[in-house]
């Protein structure tokens, strides 16, 4: 299991919300790729990026954020936000992005899904967003009667890399992830699961550790490694000392 620094990108800059809301934002960075530089050298091997903007717009809103961050770094990157046709995977693919993240559109055009697995095998990941274990879209503002797990069984078969599973109620609220929701989905599936929302101290880190045999590839911290409640080195650390036992 990887530690995966998220940068979320509204107006250019690097900023957190709380439980999705973009009227609940912090600024942390007007310079998000440098702040990518900084979660490089402390030794992410994966970099998330969610553009925010283009969540609710249903479109990218960020590029030129999002192109600086792929050429200042040496590391992989996943995006996701905004994007819901294979014109915009290829687009961001071409750019250098190394995965890209499949939203709102996985849940009402799984076809969509299937057709880019098909195009760029290994580079498709679907995000599910869930409140109260049921499948939130369109920038979590709008929640649909789909359980997580149901969708999810859906793309099995495809060739999906991944999928990052967020408990919105937990998202940049320091409260420590939805530990059985998330060991659950990835029990259900065969694809592995990345947890996101509350990752918020060494302790949580090592608490997903505890279930990762259940298929939890990664854990993505955002809010805890912004403001000092996680040393981003110190969870990376603790993760290579768990796979080394």
């Amino acid at each position: 299991m990887i530690v995966i620094p998220a940068i979320d990108l509204k107006e250019g800059k690097c900023v957190r919300l709380e439980q999705g809301l973009m009227e609940r934002d912090t600024v942390y960075s007007d310079n998000p790729a440098a702040q990518a530089l900084v979660w490089e050298s402390k030794g992410a091997e994966l970099l998330h990026i969610v553009d925010l903007d283009g969540a609710f717009a249903g479109e990218p809103k960020n590029r030129g954020a999002i192109e600086a961050i792929v050429k200042a770094l040496k590391i992989p990157t996943q995006l996701g936000g905004g994007i819901r046709d294979l014109a915009t995977i290829e687009a961001y693919l071409g750019m250098g992005i190394g995965r890209v993240i499949i939203g709102t559109a996985a849940q009402r055009n799984p076809e969509l899904v299937q057709e880019a697995c098909a195009k760029f095998p290994g580079r498709i990941v679907v995000g599910i967003d869930a409140k109260n274990g049921m499948v939130a879209v369109q920038g979590w503002a709008e929640v649909t009667g789909v359980t997580a797990i149901d969708l999810a069984k859906k793309f099995e078969g495809f060739g999906v890399a991944a999928i990052v599973y967020t408990d919105i109620s937990r998202d940049g609220m320091m409260q420590g992830p939805n530990i059985e929701a998330t060991r659950a989905l990835a029990e259900a599936i065969s694809i592995p699961v990345i947890a996101s929302g509350g990752v918020s101290t060494l302790r949580d880190i090592e608490n997903l550790m505890a279930v990762e045999s259940a298929g939890i590839s990664g854990a993505i911290t955002g809010k805890a490694i912004y403001s000092g409640a996680i040393e981003l080195s110190e969870a990376i650390a603790l993760t290579k000392r768990g796979a080394a036992c």
